[in-house]
């Protein structure tokens, strides 16, 4: 894989990380909960969730664009129709408010690792997200697998260190979630980015 094209897929990843899903709300809660001793155990489950869910997309995905050119092809425009979408429904929802839960009940780190977990491995739109995001970096020309689980590592590794950040300055962090104003932003900022990595892969593959 050329050194620009991973440099351009860890650019894009981190800034989607940046911009608050359903982890990095639960991770925000938790830390202001918990304090200090849930951060561990928070970002190993972000890490573990986010790998369980590339796996999952790659062991598909792998199996899919080893079978066929054209099945890459297909996959690349179906992908790059789908982060359009996302991009859309993002720019849609403008001032959409999306609030913090309040403060949790003291539990169990076993517990509030096992959560953490779930809500990262197991959201279907998660999973959906990665089999339309990765394709649009891979050079059918090189080895497919290998270009896929670097970009998994390179993502994976991202994300934990997003979640590390967000439970060190998680008090800041959950007063800027709460202003109408960021998070218009925040839609802004990914409904583009999303949009143009759409229109990026439909226009690569014709100019193909």
């Amino acid at each position: 894989m050329a050194f620009d094209t991973w440099l351009a897929f860890a650019a894009a990843s981190a800034v989607l990380l940046v911009i608050p899903g359903p982890t990095i709300l639960t991770v925000i809660s938790y830390s202001l909960a918990q304090g200090r001793r849930a951060n561990l155990p928070l970002v190993v489950a972000v890490a573990l969730g986010d790998s369980t869910a590339l796996l999952l997309s790659l062991v598909g995905l792998g199996a899919l664009l080893a079978t066929s050119a054209f099945l890459f092809t297909l996959v690349k425009w179906a992908g790059g129709l789908y982060l359009i979408y996302l991009g859309i429904g993002l720019l849609r929802s403008g001032t959409s408010v999306r609030t913090l839960a309040g403060p949790m009940a003291p539990t169990s780190t076993r517990r509030l690792f096992f959560h953490t977990y779930v809500v990262t491995a197991l959201n279907p739109k998660g999973i959906i997200f990665f089999v339309a995001f990765l394709p649009q970096f891979l050079q059918a020309e090189r080895n497919l697998s290998t270009q896929l689980w670097l970009l998994a590592v390179t993502f994976v590794v991202l994300a934990t260190l997003n979640a590390s950040l967000y439970t060190v300055f998680a008090v800041s962090a959950r007063r800027l979630l709460s202003s109408v104003q960021a998070q218009r932003r925040f839609n802004v900022l990914g409904g583009c980015l999303l949009s143009a990595a759409g229109v990026w892969a439909l226009l690569a593959k014709r100019s193909g």
